[in-house]
């Protein structure tokens, strides 16, 4: 699991390789990982974008930024958590992704909180072929 904090929002991120999902003859891998979102702060937010940098084994980087997450923007009062599930595929059998979300307290104020980096390995993954 991994674990950041920004302005008393608790980001965690469970990240898990699906090999059902996967072709590694194809250069094909698939993660899923679980993202819990919860507010240890004393206001009410609003989570509204997102931003990921997904970066595989290669160095090559993508950018993903969007309105909310999985369909939502959910909002957290005080000891509210969100969490959900959503999944990414990359060429190459390892990789790691980072990023961060943008949110507005009720009294307006937009800031970004951070998602903290997290690996992507698929079994056998880090190992090379001679």
């Amino acid at each position: 699991m991994y674990r950041a904090v920004t302005r008393k929002i608790e980001v965690t991120v469970t990240p898990r390789y699906v090999s059902e999902q996967s072709s590694p003859n194809n250069g094909y891998y698939f993660w899923a990982y679980t993202i819990d979102i919860a507010n240890r702060g004393p206001e009410t937010v609003q989570l509204k974008t997102r931003h990921w940098r997904i970066t595989d084994a290669l160095g090559r980087l993508q950018e993903v930024k969007g309105p909310g997450v999985v369909g939502e923007e959910p909002t957290l009062e005080t000891g509210e958590s969100f969490e959900y599930t959503s999944g990414v595929p990359l060429p190459t059998p390892s990789g790691f992704m980072e990023g961060s979300y943008g949110m507005v307290s009720m009294a307006g104020e937009h800031f970004d909180i951070e998602i903290p980096a997290f690996s992507l390995d698929s079994p056998g993954g880090g190992r090379t072929l001679n």
